[in-house]
This record gives C-alpha cells, structure tokens and sequence, in this order.
C-alpha cells in the first residue's frame, strides 16, 4: 500500500509531455505583433527602383565578303588554269573521247598483239575483263596518253599530265608491258 500512496512529483511527468509544453510556449511567443517593420519595409522597397533597360542595338545586315577579292591567291575550291609555256604542249580539249580512255592506265593489261598488213594493233584487257584492240595514235588511260609504238613485249605511250607544283602541261613516257 505504501506504493499507492506515493504522491508524484514534477519529474515523474512524462518527457511528452514536456516537449509538447515548451513547443506551445515557443509558439505562443512568436505571435506578437513584431515584425510590422519588416512588412512595411517589404511593400515599399519597391517604390524607390525605376527601371532602366537599355534599347536593342540595331542588327546590321549580313554582308557577304568575296573569297580573292583583289585575285591575289587561287581558289582551292577550283582546277588550276592550264598555262602554256614556249614549249605550247596542252591537250586537245575539244577531240571526242575514247573508249580506252574511260580506263585508269594502271588497270589496262598489255596481253599480245595482232599484224594486219603494215598495221599493228595491242590487245588490251580492261578491268571489266574485255579484249580491245588499239594501234598507234590511239589513247588509252585517264592522262591523254596517245600511243606511239608497239613491240612484242610492250606499249609505249606518251602522256600529257599537268603538273603538280607549276600548273604547267608536260610529256611523260609510259610503258605498258606484256602481261603473261
């Protein structure tokens, strides 16, 4: 019976309690009529600003610049001018192709030749793995190479390329040799 007797004493509250208690005190203090200032400060900070934008520049109009206004530098972008010199070689432009020059000189093979008379023709195999015939003057290859003579063990061709450094049109000799 002595343990029902006992009379409870602050510390025997639940700490619940307690935390709820201070919580609503807390609370209770905020709700003063403090902070007005703030709130005055807060509707008229706005009054004092102006606004100052400043206006768009003008949008200019796009001009277009010429690549070699003054025709100082070439144009990348084009074949060079074929320049005749002194020596005056330079390809007939305006003759009618060639079948044979349809044909990078590299994949024509040499495989025999045929005599008519006084004529002699080459017969050549091109990639496509036909048999043409061909004889002195013709062109054969992607360089103006005309042909000049034909042995038994080889085409001679004379090609007119246009060189790398000066632009300028030069003869070179090409062979073809029997392939077996």
């Amino acid at each position: 019976m002595n343990n029902k007797l006992k009379q409870k004493s602050v510390f025997d509250i639940p700490l619940e309690v307690i935390s709820i208690g201070i919580v609503c005190l807390s609370l209770a203090g905020c709700g003063g009529g403090e902070g007005d200032d703030l709130d005055a400060f807060m509707k008229n900070a706005g009054n004092d600003m102006q606004v100052s934008i400043k206006p768009l520049p003008e949008v200019k109009p796009y001009l277009a610049l010429q690549y070699n206004a003054d025709n100082m530098l070439n144009d990348p972008f084009k074949p060079r001018k074929a320049t005749t010199k002194a020596s005056g070689i330079l390809p007939n432009f305006s003759r009618a192709k060639e079948p044979m020059e349809a044909y990078p000189l590299e994949s024509i093979k040499y495989v025999g030749h045929l005599a008519k008379g006084k004529l002699i023709y080459a017969l050549l195999k091109t990639p496509d793995n036909g048999l043409q015939q061909a004889k002195i003057g013709n062109f054969i290859g992607q360089n103006y190479g005309m042909i000049t003579s034909i042995t038994d063990s080889e085409v001679t061709l004379k090609e007119i390329v246009q060189d790398d450094l000066s632009g300028d049109w030069i003869e070179r000799v090409s062979n073809l040799a029997l392939q077996e």
